[in-house]
């Protein structure tokens, strides 16, 4: 007895069911690389509130530590422990602080200003209150 063909949308031959998984692949991979591009175009150029976060702190950190390393330095070859390393200690505290607020600037600098923000006065609105 033989079996009646399947006609649920099966192709018919191996060389068929080939053209049609290989035109679904390069579909599959066009579709891919749409959402991609759209994707990428759609990221900010500004680094995330991670990035952001991670170099703030890794400024601070490294200050205090190369301000505490090079006092502890300072009491072992001199002798004065621990006056070397607590003043070095807030010297890097104080040099951190200084750090972050410069890279704040200079990351609020970068970062455009959101559209329908107030920048405060003009030039042309100070000529008009004179």
């Amino acid at each position: 007895m033989t079996i009646p063909p399947d006609d649920r949308g099966q192709p018919k031959s191996a060389d068929e069911a080939t053209r049609d998984l290989a035109s679904r692949i390069a579909s599959a991979k066009r579709e891919r690389m749409a959402e991609d591009n759209r994707a990428s175009r759609d990221a900010s150029p500004e680094m995330s509130g991670l990035a952001r976060g991670m170099r703030i702190g890794t400024e601070f950190i490294a200050a205090v530590l190369v301000g505490a390393g090079i006092g502890y330095l300072i009491d072992l070859g001199l002798g004065t422990s621990p006056w070397g390393l607590l003043i070095l200690l807030l010297m890097g505290f104080a040099a951190g602080i200084l750090n972050v607020i410069r890279v704040v600037a200079e990351m609020n600098a970068a970062t455009p200003a959101p559209p329908g923000s107030d920048l405060g006065p003009d030039a042309e609105d100070e000529e008009r209150n004179d």
